[in-house]
């Protein structure tokens, strides 16, 4: 933790820093009064580079088809829009959002843009279509996440579909290589494993896989369900895998639904073609802010729409069907001990 907070601090100007004063200030005066307060950026940014992926991952919108916007990929004039708009304000870039950000062919020189702007970089792959291990680690991404969740072909390909989980180890080797021959210590690789019922007994065993493969941290993490079914398909038949408390054949989240969200006031998304989306749960764009093609990103985030999403957080925030099912305020990392 002191190292990721060193890690931030790195990149923090004193524009950056009142930017980041300011988001918090608002969020929790918004709470105090009732009703929506905004202060100047984001602090922090997801950029969608593309919602196509090469997985079908039964969990995954993209993955199974049933993601219902256009699919595409952002263009660099896009990216470099709202980048030359944030960057003085906002220290933290997070390049994913629904689909494998390595598909879209600009995507190294979206993470150099990001970094001659001085950005904190966050990448997540199923590292199954990387490109040359060098080319990752010139591009400056501080924080690379490789999402695969099986220590054997079978478990891992049980979720991952149309994966190869040794291509995912001779990547992830070939990227701690190049990072030796580098002399540097970027990107941090973050094995992520999501315990599922298929997996859970894999647990023991990716740690010993990972550590040694040299990986820089094993993040546990609790799997998102959907249906009820997933229940006795996906979700850990230990509970403290779990995300959810179980009554019947139902499930809600342990911790229950506040009228208040952290991220609607700090971490906004932009998908690939411009469109704001007001959080990574909105998958769909349901909630229609606009677009940074036509208006300032500003606008778009001090906006009427926004606003008024905001101001149904505040007032009944259990309305909101995608809200039901978020990771606001709840823990979605595993301790791992070992």
């Amino acid at each position: 933790m002191f190292e990721y907070l060193l890690m931030i601090f790195n990149y923090m100007s004193f524009k950056r820093v009142v930017n980041l004063i300011k988001a918090y200030l608002s969020y929790y005066i918004s709470i105090l009064i009732g009703r929506p307060f905004v202060w100047g950026y984001p602090p922090i940014l997801m950029i969608e580079p593309t919602n196509i992926c090469n997985l079908k991952c039964p969990l995954c919108p993209s993955g199974t088809g049933q993601l219902k916007r256009e699919k595409g990929y952002m263009n660099i004039a896009t990216f470099e829009r709202v980048i030359n708009e944030i960057s003085p304000y906002t220290f933290m870039l997070i390049m994913w959002n629904q689909g494998e950000p390595f598909l879209n062919k600009d995507f190294i020189q979206m993470c150099k843009i990001a970094k001659s702007k001085k950005m904190l970089l966050l990448v997540s792959t199923n590292a199954n279509v990387l490109p040359n291990a060098k080319e990752i680690v010139e591009a400056g991404i501080d924080r690379l996440i490789v999402s695969a969740d099986g220590a054997s072909q079978d478990t891992y390909n049980m979720y991952r579909r149309n994966g190869v989980l040794q291509t995912v180890v001779d990547n992830v080797e070939s990227i701690i290589k190049a990072k030796k021959e580098a002399k540097t210590s970027l990107p941090k690789v973050i094995w992520q494993f999501i315990v599922m019922k298929h997996n859970e007994h894999e647990i023991e065993e990716i740690k010993e896989i990972t550590r040694k493969i040299g990986v820089d941290k094993l993040q546990l993490k609790t799997v998102q369900i959907y249906a009820k079914d997933d229940i006795y398909t996906f979700l850990p038949n230990n509970p403290k895998y779990r995300r959810y408390k179980i009554t019947g054949d139902d499930f809600e989240l342990k911790y229950g639904i506040k009228n208040r969200c952290r991220r609607i006031w700090t971490q906004p998304v932009v998908n690939w073609d411009g469109e704001v989306a007001v959080c990574c749960f909105d998958k769909d764009n349901d909630f229609k802010i606009g677009n940074i093609q036509q208006q300032s990103f500003k606008n778009l985030w001090h906006g009427k729409e926004y606003n008024k999403f905001r101001r149904q957080i505040l007032k009944d925030r259990a309305k909101i069907d995608m809200c039901k099912n978020c990771g606001e305020g709840v823990s979605l990392k595993i301790k791992n001990k070992g």
